[in-house]
């Protein structure tokens, strides 16, 4: 059970109070142009409503990885001039993030107006949750509202800090991506499939492990499947494996949940002109590597999918970047929008692939936190949640 968290209509609000918004603004980029605006759209509802009610919003979020370091290229202009457009009215940029002119900048606006920081990842008292920065963010609201689910797994500065002293609250989105995995993990409706991919097993092994608490059945593909094809003594040629993991992989399996690949497509490198072949998962030869699930495993599964109540789909089949070795994962994808029960897409790779295929309208839920969904899956809680629920409202 997750235990709920403070909703926006907490909040003390009238005409004119300042609200410093963290949302989730770590949009993907491609020469300086926003690739995919889901996380900006996302923060709409909370955005509207708040603008709805005469406030003035501060904005917040990172982008990309600078390490604590201004670097031109992870600015969040593109995301000013992006948010302005879908709101009709221009979103101000702060230079800085929380120094003296982005304080000024913030008393300053009308209400009715955004104002948005720069990267707050150009400060490294960011990532270091440092206290003084985090007194400094609160200094730009006089209420916080938590809007970034993408991050929530993070104990970081604009996460944990604003609520330790202001009234702070939910945003529409994080809300929403807390009920709706609370609902998977309180009152699924049965059969209950899990499916999950990706590189590595060992950052899943946790996620599994809960999952077989719930789930009637847990389908496995990716990379990460070939360490529970080595576990079940399956040769798997030149295929990613973790040999550490592999006695929990066997404990995996016996609880008889775990579904495994029967087939395989493998490749003799990583590039789409490779030679590729469709092998038994079990007997993948030397110098040669699985790129994908194969279609019988991509059939069996889509049937397993299309007959759950509630699907949970996190992580790839294969490497679904290259177009020939995207079979696999557009086979479950389009099972997953077909199936009638309850689907949810737990963010990341899986998200990006629903939304490339034209398929996220018809899935229930595409969570905007991959890492996060994971994590709140995996342990019930996140370090955001705990700090609203600890707020000063």
């Amino acid at each position: 059970m997750v235990d709920p968290v403070p909703q926006l209509e907490s909040l003390p609000l009238e005409k004119g109070t300042s609200v410093l918004l963290r949302a989730d603004f770590n949009v993907p980029l491609r020469d300086g142009k926003i690739d995919d605006d889901l996380r900006i759209t996302a923060a709409l509802p909370t955005i509207h409503w708040l603008l709805e009610r005469d406030c003035k919003i501060v904005a917040c979020s990172h982008l990309g990885r600078p390490k604590g370091k201004v670097d031109p290229k992870y600015s969040l202009a593109p995301v000013a001039a992006r948010l302005g457009e879908l709101l009709g009215n221009d979103v101000e940029l702060s230079p800085g993030v929380a120094d003296f002119d982005s304080i000024e900048r913030a008393q300053e606006l009308d209400c009715g107006r955004v104002l948005l920081l720069e990267n707050l990842r150009f400060e490294p008292g960011e990532e270091a949750d440092d206290p003084a920065f985090a007194t400094n963010l609160a200094e730009l609201g006089d209420v916080y509202v938590d809007d970034a689910f993408g991050a929530a797994h993070r104990a970081h500065a604009s996460i944990v800090g604003p609520p330790r002293v202001m009234p702070s609250a939910a945003g529409r989105l994080l809300a929403r991506e807390v009920e709706v995995l609370s609902t998977l993990l309180d009152a699924p409706k049965h059969p209950f499939v899990g499916v999950l991919g990706g590189a590595k097993v060992s950052d899943k092994i946790g996620v599994i492990a809960a999952l077989l608490d719930h789930c009637d059945e847990i389908l496995i593909g990716g990379a990460m499947a070939f360490t529970f094809i080595a576990a079940e003594g399956g040769q798997i040629g030149d295929s990613l494996v973790e040999p550490d993991q592999i006695e929990h992989c066997k404990g995996l399996l016996a609880t008889g949940k775990i579904r495994i690949p029967t087939d395989i497509v493998a490749a003799d490198d990583i590039r789409e002109d490779a030679n590729a072949r469709h092998v038994s998962a079990r007997a993948i030869p030397e110098g040669w590597k699985g790129v994908d699930v194969g279609p019988e495993t991509a059939g069996t599964y889509a049937d397993v999918v299309l007959a759950a109540s509630t699907v949970l789909w996190n992580g790839p089949m294969g490497i679904f970047e290259m177009a020939r070795f995207a079979a696999g994962t557009r086979t479950v994808a389009e099972a997953v929008a077909d199936c009638r029960g309850f689907t949810v897409v737990g963010g990341g790779d899986s998200a990006a692939a629903v939304r490339e295929m034209g398929l996220a309208e018809r899935v229930d839920h595409v969570s905007t936190g991959g890492g996060a969904a994971l994590e709140l899956i995996e342990f019930g809680d996140l370090p955001g949640l705990q700090a609203l629920r600890r707020s000063q409202a």
